[in-house]
């Protein structure tokens, strides 16, 4: 995704709550696509078709994809357009409510429902069917994560899952041994809270939390086996998500994590970079913030400590067709070709992103040969798809507004938590027309 250092979140975490607060009837649609017939395109189909994308940095690859494409469909014409991340969706919001949308653009987790129940984006099942594109060459839950109201929309293009990224360095001077892969909330909660304790006076901690619901609280509401939203109502009241997010609470109040005041001031990715935190949870997607950082050397990967059952957030980017596009067969056929092996291989081999493409992954893992970053492919197998609605944003600004009261101990988990649900409540009732 976004290649600033720790922008990738923005995209799938603090996207959810910066992202537009649309509704289906001010995205314009009238309805969900139908799915209309598809025909593998002809190699010498004449198009003129716009990619649109919001990172620089995947430029280069995209480009030796498309002259490979090219070498396919000589005649169709590709022209990426580019719009920084934080533009992106607004000027997506103005490009669907008046039919100007790309021909082909990224989508997004937090936005598929909204795009694809506004008519906006076309299904991907004629080429399916017809064997251009395999749903089951990429992890399961993401596919899922595209599919709404059981017709998929989009074609996974890379995918990201958590991890816990450590700093050896102060596990050492701490006197803390680092613990095993197979580790458990008690050990990490024990491990911060001793490390946080024996470098005090350097004002160093074990462990962090914060607002990035992707990288934290999500994760331990999944791990308690609880839910954020299930059949179009909130899961905050139920016993189990709030022991995922009293998790939390206890990190804070054992001096194991910097206060929600200080991780207001300094994001917990920044205590990490800064070499002031021993842990934290973290997505793959941060590989490149961490080549060269003083503690380069000291830097590893485990996979999250397991609660009643193990479970991380998996999101990626995903390629999809405007239902507008006046020349939707070029579209398909790029669609098509970059949800492929050798487009993805190709990604890969750029070491931005993890490709979704079965089997493409091997660059990734190899660019850091010193850190287990298998871990993060390994959590494909236990990953739950980043919690979504018609309108997410929605009840992510009241996650924002009022988690912090809890995880800073001014308000209890139950108490803030039954405010939470009602109010998210009464937003999830209007996405129902």
């Amino acid at each position: 995704m976004i290649r600033t250092p720790f922008a990738r979140r923005a995209a799938g975490a603090l996207a959810l709550g910066g992202a537009v607060a649309l509704t289906t009837t001010a995205c314009g649609g009238g309805g969900p696509a139908e799915s209309g017939a598809y025909e593998t395109a002809p190699s010498d189909l004449s198009a003129t078709i716009t990619y649109g994308l919001w990172d620089q940095n995947q430029v280069p690859a995209l480009e030796e994809s498309i002259a490979a494409f090219n070498e396919q469909y000589p005649d169709i014409t590709v022209n990426l357009s580019v719009t920084p991340f934080s533009e992106y969706w607004t000027k997506l919001q103005t490009q669907a409510s008046s039919d100007t949308l790309p021909d082909v653009f990224w989508m997004n987790g937090p936005n598929i429902q909204l795009y694809a129940l506004g008519g906006k984006i076309e299904p991907i099942t004629g080429a399916v069917d017809a064997g251009d594109i395999d749903p089951a060459k990429y992890p399961e839950s993401l596919v899922d994560l595209y599919t709404v109201d059981d017709v998929s929309y989009g074609v996974p293009k890379d995918f990201d899952t958590i991890g816990v990224w450590i700093n050896t360095e102060l596990f050492d001077r701490a006197g803390v041994e680092v613990p095993s892969a197979d580790w458990t909330w008690e050990d990490f909660q024990d491990a911060a809270a001793e490390i946080s304790e024996a470098l005090a006076d350097e004002g160093s901690y074990g462990a962090a939390g914060g607002m990035d619901g992707q990288t934290t609280y999500y994760d331990t509401v999944f791990q308690a086996g609880g839910a954020i939203v299930e059949d179009g109502a909130s899961g905050y009241t139920e016993p189990a998500t709030q022991a995922g997010l009293q998790f939390w609470a206890d990190l804070i109040a054992s001096g194991g994590s910097p206060s929600m005041s200080q991780l207001t001031d300094t994001s917990a990715d920044q205590w990490f970079t800064s070499g002031k935190l021993a842990m934290y949870w973290g997505g793959s997607w941060f590989r490149p913030a961490l080549v060269d950082v003083p503690f380069a050397d000291s830097v590893d990967v485990l996979p999250l400590p397991r609660g009643e059952e193990q479970a991380t957030v998996i999101h990626g980017v995903a390629n999809v067709v405007a239902s507008s596009s006046e020349n939707k067969q070029a579209a398909q056929a790029l669609q098509a070709y970059l949800a492929g092996e050798e487009a993805q291989l190709r990604l890969g081999e750029a070491g931005s992103i993890i490709p979704a493409y079965e089997g493409t992954q091997e660059a990734f893992t190899a660019s850091m040969p010193d850190v287990d970053l298998q871990v993060f492919l390994d959590a494909v197998d236990y990953s739950v798809p980043l919690p979504v609605s018609a309108n997410t944003s929605a009840w992510n600004a009241l996650e924002s507004e009022l988690l912090p009261q809890a995880f800073s101990g001014e308000r209890t988990v139950e108490d803030v938590t039954a405010e939470l649900a009602e109010k998210m409540d009464e937003a999830l009732a209007k996405e129902t027309p």
